[in-house]
């Protein structure tokens, strides 16, 4: 059994793996793992990539793991968790590069002798090629000490931490994960009718009222708008709060629908 230091201890540095889960993920690869290169260790958990995926791992000395896939990521996104040689994790997608500032400051982070078990990164997000402030910090939870988090094998599930979680502030912008997907309309449409068929599958058949059609949908849309300042982002802002609505409705519809074809 390999014994490591959880960065406790003062003459011991922290030893921290970057993991990740991949899936013809080549696009993005090289300047994700490039913003990686100086971690203690890289982990790709593959699921069969048929692109360069597995060739850009390779040319960064990343250690692959092969997982059978199953149609989320949640499940391999755990595995990698588990494949880390280190006692901390950062857990990385595919299309997610972390800067050096960050990087630091999770080093720091960690060799901290009241360090928590976790902690919460902003992120940075995109839709029709601006950053938009509607979607920022949307924070996610991506650094932990490796045995005290687990994450569900559902879809849109959170991580499951024993301790505490800290979080970094949103003002420090420049310790956010820098989100590179280009989401667009065509593929915010594609997204929503596969993950609403998971949400359905998770959350089963139910049935809803005129009301509650007509209000949750579009507290989501006020969320995102007002109290999230997508007003600020122009047409881009409105557009995806929209789309947000429509995502809680279309999710609504099919679990109604379930509910009366039972």
């Amino acid at each position: 059994m390999t014994t490591t230091s959880t960065g406790s201890d003062k003459n011991t540095p922290p030893r921290i793996s970057a993991v990740l889960n991949t899936f013809n993920a080549a696009r993005h690869l090289d300047r994700v793992l490039h913003s990686l290169k100086h971690f203690d260790e890289i982990v790709v958990v593959d699921m069969h990539s048929d692109d360069a995926t597995r060739a850009i791992a390779e040319r960064y000395g990343a250690r692959i793991v092969d997982f059978e896939r199953c149609g989320i990521c949640e499940p391999a996104r755990n595995a990698a968790i588990q494949a880390a040689s280190n006692p901390w994790v950062l857990i990385v997608d595919a299309d997610e590069v972390i800067p050096e500032a960050l990087r630091k400051h999770l080093y720091e982070v960690a060799a901290a002798p009241d360090a928590p078990a976790a902690l919460r990164i902003p992120r940075r997000n995109r839709f029709m090629g601006k950053e938009l402030r509607s979607l920022y910090p949307d924070y996610v939870t991506r650094f932990a000490r490796r045995d005290s988090i687990d994450w569900p094998p559902t879809i849109h599930s959170q991580p499951v931490v024993t301790g505490r979680i800290d979080t970094i502030p949103s003002s420090r912008r420049d310790l956010a994960i820098d989100h590179l997907e280009e989401n667009t309309v065509a593929s915010r449409l594609e997204k929503m009718e596969r993950y609403t068929e998971k949400e359905v599958q998770r959350r089963g058949a139910r049935r809803y009222g005129t009301g509650a059609f007509m209000l949750k949908p579009f507290s989501r849309f006020f969320r995102s708008y007002i109290l999230k300042g997508g007003f600020r982002d122009g047409h881009p802002g409105l557009l995806w709060a929209m789309l947000e609505a429509q995502y809680k409705l279309a999710t609504m519809a099919k679990q109604d629908e379930l509910s009366r074809r039972r």
